[in-house]
C-alpha cells in the first residue's frame, strides 16, 4: 500500500494529471484543504501545452470525487442478473470469489475461457495496464484493443511510417490551422488554446472540417460541413487543385514522397466537381479551401479521431495527411499534419504488462466485438471455446460498445461470471456478479503520457482514498496471489516502483519526476517534421501504402491478420465506398459524436453534466423533419438491422439533410426504453487493421404515432 499522504493538516496545492481518455492529458494544479479534501482544479500554467486551460468537466472534479453515489464497498449480486439486488461483501471474500470463478472457468474450458477486459477509463500506465500482466501470467485470452485509435493511427502511419509529427504547440505559429474531424472545443480544449493564439497573434485563419455545426465549427473562419465518411474525397480534390494551380511542392515530393507522378495522374479525375457530388460541399467551398491552404505555407493540419470512425476511416486519415505532403507543409514551423505523438515516448513497460510472458498461441479477442464474443459467434471466438469469466476495469462496454443488444444478451448468460472494478454503478456494473469499488486519480500514484502533446507526466497520490476502496494494482496483485502467479516478474511492486522501472531511458526515478512534474519529450524540429526522412525504411512518405503489410502501432496479431474489406482499399488516396451507404430502407446516415460535458460514459453521473446536456436527442435537419411531419421535441424511432430505439427529436440545421446526429454517450436508462444509441452501431471491423465504425450507420427514421 502507498505511504500516507504528506502535509495533512496544511492547505496546499498538489500537482497531477487528468486521467481521462483524452489526448490532452492536462497538467493540473489542485487545491487541497487542511482537511485533506480537494477543492478547485486548474490547468497548470507552467505546462507549455496545457497552458492553464482545462475543460469544465475536470475543473469540477471535487463533485465527482465526493459524489454521494460513488461506490464505496464490494458488492455481491443477489437475485437475477441485472435485477438490481446487491449485498455488501468483505474485500477478502470478494477477491476469493473472483479467483475461484477464474479457476473453475479454466478447469472447464482452459485458461482462455477467462477474458480480462479493460480500456482507458484511466490513462495511467500502472492502473490501466497492470491487468495485462495477470493476463499473460495466467495465459488468459488476449485483448485486441480496437475500439478507439486503430482506424486513425493506421491511416496516419500508412503515410508517415511513424506515429509522430510536428510539435502541437506549433499551432500557435501557424498562419492557417485546419481542425479536421474533431470537436476540439468539447473534446480537446487545448487544441483551441494554441489555434486561437495563432489567430490573435498572427491573424491565422481557422478552418474546421466536420459533419455538423458543433461548437468548434462555430468558431471557424471557414467551416466545411460534409457528409459522414466523405473526407477522403475532399482531400483528393484539394490535392487535385494543388497540382492544377501550381501549389503542389514538386521539389519536396521528389525528395520525400514515393510516387508523386502516379498520384497526380490518379487525381486528374478527382477535382472539386467530383468531390462536391460526394461530400455535399459546394465547388466554391472546395476551391476556396484548396486555395487557402495552397497559398499558406504555414498550414497546420490538426487531424482528429472522429472522421476516421467510419468503415473507410483509415483511408480518410491517409488522404488527409497526404495533403500536407503534396503542399510541402511539413517543411515549415507551424506547418505539417499532426495526429498523435505516441511514437516519441520511450517507456519500458515489459515488466508492467508482463510482455515477456506472452504466449503467441493464446487467442486474441476483439474488444469491439464483445457482443459477438459473449453470444458465441465462432468467428469472434477465433473458432475456440467460450468466454465464461471476466474481470473488467476502466471501461463500460454495456454502454459504449457497439451492437449493444448482443453485449447485454451476452452479459446476461447464466454461465458467465463477471467482476467489475468501478467508481460508479455503470451499465456494465449493473450486470456483474461482483462489483469492487475503485480509487480515483488523486488517490493513487501513476504515470501518464500525452497523445496530443509531448509530455510524460506524474500524477502522484494527493489525498487518502476512502478506507473501503482499492486501486486497480491492488486488485491485480491480490488476484495474482490467489491464482498462484504472484512470484512472477512485476507482481508485488508498488506504483512508485513500477513508475521508476518504466523510466530508464530518461535516467530519472519517481522522486526525480515528482520534483520535475513532467518530461518534455518533443523531438527536435528536423526529426518532428520528417526533414531527415519519413518513418518508412526508404524515408519516403507513402502515397501508395501497402495496406496489409505496413507496420502500425496496433496492428492485429498474425493469428488474426488483416481485417475488413482490405482488398477494396485504393492504391492512392481516394474515396472508397465501403461505408454503410444510405438506401431505400435506411435513407439516413447516423453519427454518434461525444457530448461536451460527458467523456465517453464518464461524468454522466454528474447532475450538472446532465442538466447541461438535457436529454438524449437526435438532431434532424428541418427538411427531413418536415417531410416526415416531425416537430421539435417529438418522440421518434430510429433503427436498422441491429435494432431500434426511441428518443426525442431536435429539429436543427446544424447537420446536413439526410444526416442524423446523436451526441452522447448517455447511460442506457436515460433513454425512453432503457437502451442507448449503441444499439444501432455495428462491430464490423474496419479495413485493414480493425476498429469500430461508430459514426457510420445507415438507419430509418419515423415519428412515433401516439
Amino acid at each position: 500500500m502507498n505511504v500516507a499522504t504528506p502535509n495533512l493538516g496544511k492547505s496546499r496545492t498538489g500537482h497531477s494529471v487528468c486521467p481521462h481518455d483524452c489526448p490532452s492529458a492536462c497538467a493540473l494544479d489542485i487545491e487541497i484543504g487542511a482537511d485533506g479534501r480537494i477543492g478547485k482544479v486548474r490547468g497548470s500554467a507552467d505546462n507549455s501545452y496545457t497552458a492553464g486551460v482545462i475543460c469544465a468537466k475536470v475543473a469540477r472534479y471535487a463533485d465527482r470525487l465526493y459524489h454521494p453515489d460513488r461506490l464505496m464497498k464490494p458488492l455481491r449480486r443477489t437475485g437475477e442478473k441485472g435485477g438490481g439486488g446487491w449485498q455488501e461483501v468483505a474485500w477478502e471474500d470478494a477477491l476469493d470469489e473472483i479467483a475461484n470463478a477464474f479457476v473453475k472457468a479454466e478447469q472447464a474450458h482452459g485458461s482462455a475461457a477467462v477474458w480480462p477486459y479493460y480500456y482507458a477509463g484511466t490513462m495511467g500506465q500502472v492502473q490501466r495496464d497492470s491487468i495485462d500482466r495477470l493476463r499473460h501470467a495466467k495465459r488468459y485470452s488476449g485483448f485486441f484493443d480496437s475500439i478507439c485509435t486503430n482506424t486513425a493511427w493506421t491511416g496516419y502511419v500508412m503515410g508517415t511510417g511513424s506515429l509522430t509529427g510536428p510539435d502541437p504547440r506549433e499551432m500557435a505559429k501557424a498562419d492557417c490551422v485546419v481542425i479536421w474531424g474533431t470537436n476540439a472545443v468539447a473534446t480537446q480544449v487545448n487544441v483551441m488554446t494554441h489555434a486561437v493564439k495563432a489567430r490573435k497573434e498572427r491573424g491565422a485563419k481557422l478552418v474546421v472540417i466536420d459533419i455538423y455545426d458543433n461548437p468548434t465549427m462555430k468558431q471557424a473562419d471557414m467551416a466545411l460541413k460534409l457528409r459522414p465518411g466523405t473526407d477522403a474525397a475532399l482531400a483528393c480534390a484539394v490535392m487535385h487543385t494543388a497540382f492544377r494551380d501550381g501549389h503542389a511542392d514538386r521539389a519536396y515530393m521528389a525528395e520525400f514522397a514515393d510516387d508523386p507522378a502516379g498520384l497526380e495522374a490518379h487525381l486528374a479525375s478527382r477535382g472539386p466537381e467530383w468531390a462536391a457530388a460526394i461530400t455535399g460541399l459546394s465547388v466554391e467551398e472546395i476551391e476556396a479551401f484548396a486555395r487557402l491552404v495552397g497559398e499558406t505555407k504555414r498550414t497546420f493540419f490538426r487531424l482528429g479521431y472522429g472522421f476516421t470512425r467510419s468503415r473507410n476511416g483509415s483511408v480518410s486519415m491517409h488522404a488527409a495527411c497526404s495533403v500536407a505532403t503534396v503542399l510541402g507543409s511539413w517543411q515549415h514551423e507551424g506547418g505539417g499534419a499532426f495526429h498523435n505523438n505516441g511514437g516519441i515516448y520511450r517507456l519500458d513497460k515489459r515488466e508492467l504488462m508482463g510482455l515477456d510472458m506472452i504466449d503467441p498461441d493464446i487467442r486474441e479477442l476483439d474488444q469491439s466485438q464483445i457482443g459477438r464474443v459473449l453470444t458465441g459467434d465462432p468467428v469472434a471466438l477465433r473458432h475456440r471455446g467460450p468466454v465464461t469469466a471476466m474481470l473488467i476495469q476502466n471501461t463500460n462496454p454495456a454502454s459504449i460498445a457497439p451492437e449493444q443488444r448482443l453485449v447485454k444478451q451476452g452479459f446476461l448468460r447464466d454461465d458467465l461470471f463477471v467482476a467489475v472494478h468501478e467508481q460508479f454503478m455503470t451499465d456494465t456494473a449493473k450486470l456483474a456478479d461482483i462489483v469492487l469499488p475503485a480509487t480515483m486519480f488523486v488517490e493513487h500514484d501513476d504515470l501518464y503520457r500525452g497523445g496530443g502533446h509531448q509530455h510524460i507526466l506524474l500524477g502522484p497520490k494527493l489525498v487518502e482514498p476512502p478506507a473501503t476502496v482499492r486501486t486497480n494494482l491492488f486488485v491485480i496483485d491480490e488476484l495474482a496471489r490467489r491464482l498462484g502467479v504472484s512470484n512472477m516478474p512485476g507482481f508485488g511492486l508498488s506504483e512508485r516502483e513500477h513508475i521508476t522501472r518504466m523510466l530508464p531511458h530518461y535516467e530519472i526515478d519517481y522522486d526525480g519526476l515528482a520534483a520535475a512534474k513532467w518530461i518534455d519529450c518533443q523531438p527536435d524540429f528536423e526529426t518532428a517534421h520528417y526533414r531527415k526522412g519519413f518513418g518508412h525504411p526508404d524515408g519516403k512518405f507513402r502515397f501508395r501504402p501497402d495496406w496489409t503489410a505496413t507496420p502500425a502501432p496496433n496492428r492485429p496479431p498474425a493469428s488474426i491478420g488483416p481485417l475488413g474489406p482490405h482488398a477494396a482499399l485504393p492504391d492512392f488516396p481516394d474515396y472508397v465506398e465501403v461505408i454503410e451507404v444510405a438506401d431505400a430502407d435506411h435513407p439516413f446516415r447516423l453519427a454518434t459524436p461525444p457530448a461536451r460535458t460527458y467523456l465517453n460514459s464518464s461524468f454522466t453521473e454528474m447532475k450538472w453534466s446532465r442538466d447541461r446536456e438535457g436529454r438524449p436527442e437526435v438532431m434532424i435537419h428541418p427538411e427531413d423533419a418536415q417531410s416526415r411531419g416531425i416537430g421539435d421535441g417529438d418522440v421518434v424511432k430510429i433503427g436498422n438491422v441491429r435494432g431500434e430505439i426511441r428518443l426525442h427529436a431536435k429539429v436543427t440545421g446544424e447537420g446536413k439533410p439526410g444526416v442524423l446526429i446523436c451526441e452522447g454517450i448517455w447511460p442506457n436508462d436515460a433513454h425512453l426504453d432503457g437502451e442507448g444509441i449503441n444499439v444501432l452501431t455495428g462491430a464490423d471491423p474496419v479495413a485493414p487493421y480493425g476498429g469500430a465504425a461508430l459514426h457510420d450507420n445507415r438507419v430509418w427514421l419515423e415519428k412515433e404515432v401516439s
